[in-house]
């Protein structure tokens, strides 16, 4: 029976916000594990998850990006997309200070795929790898509209969150996230703008500089983020280990999905091949 050890802590941002950090920590880990959530979201709804990286000796960080769950912050709003970068880098500092001597992987959901992203093109040679799921790493049809809105000059227009139907075919996950009180209901257009417009422009711009190791997955009936987005990825980075798998009916959510065992399974037969 392996051991789990887990620590909640504050940590700062890099522009001084509060940031929820959790450590669920296994006793002699082969790698760690940095989460990063999507849109809206919070660390508590990769519980699962977590449970099943322990169970296969990786020690995961997870932390609350900045304005979502219990971190600082305005709520669903970011000036700036890079801060969302920087949170990253501090965490990935903390766990390489805190667990030397292992591989650091970054699994990035959705907007935590785009971090994860930007991530790798801002912060290269730090990682082992990255897992993306669902990375919103090109603009999206879903966000074309923000082009032509002022979201710099009323950044804290409210923009309600209506993206429970569309999360995954398990309703239970369904309303388990619209019930959710750590759930945003609503964001900021500014973030909205800043990461999806402004951010995801920046990162098209630089894609053909990534060069990380990375396990592109999706689902092919996302509807929130194009899986296009997924391809164009793959085809545009330079990293010589990448690879890309699509599942058959997934929604956004793969790791949430009905069947997610084979993702679950996939994500962690990738990493213990590199480590």
């Amino acid at each position: 029976m392996f051991q789990r050890f887990h620590d909640e802590k504050i940590v700062s941002s890099s522009d001084g916000v509060e940031l929820f950090v959790r450590v669920d920590a296994v006793e002699h880990p082969v790698a760690v594990v940095v989460m990063v959530h999507g849109l809206a979201e919070h660390l508590g709804r990769y519980d699962q998850l977590t449970r099943e990286l322990n169970e296969a000796d990786f020690t995961v960080y997870r932390f609350d990006n900045q304005g979502h769950g219990r971190s600082g912050g305005e709520r669903g709003y970011l000036e700036d997309f890079t801060r969302f970068l920087d949170d990253a880098d501090i965490l990935v500092e903390k766990a390489k200070k805190e667990v030397p001597e292992v591989p650091v992987f970054m699994l990035g959901h959705s907007m935590g795929g785009f971090i994860a992203a930007g991530y790798g093109v801002k912060y290269p040679g730090k990682l082992t790898g990255q897992i993306l799921s669902g990375g919103a790493v090109t603009p999206l049809p879903l966000f074309e509209g923000f082009k032509s809105i002022d979201f710099t000059g009323e950044p804290r227009v409210k923009v309600p969150n209506a993206l429970s139907a569309l999360i995954c075919r398990n309703q239970v996950v369904v309303d388990a996230y619209t019930n959710d009180p750590l759930v945003l209901k609503e964001i900021c257009q500014g973030l909205l703008g800043e990461v999806f417009v402004n951010g995801t422009a920046w990162l098209e711009a630089y894609l053909s500089s990534y060069a990380c190791p990375c396990l592109i997955l999706h689902g092919d009936d996302d509807q929130i983020v194009t899986p296009k987005a997924s391809q164009v990825m793959f085809d545009t980075i330079t990293s010589h280990d990448k690879t890309l798998t699509f599942y058959p009916h997934f929604y956004h959510e793969i790791l949430n999905e009905v069947g997610r065992d084979f993702v679950v399974s996939d994500v962690i037969g990738w990493m213990e091949a590199r480590i």
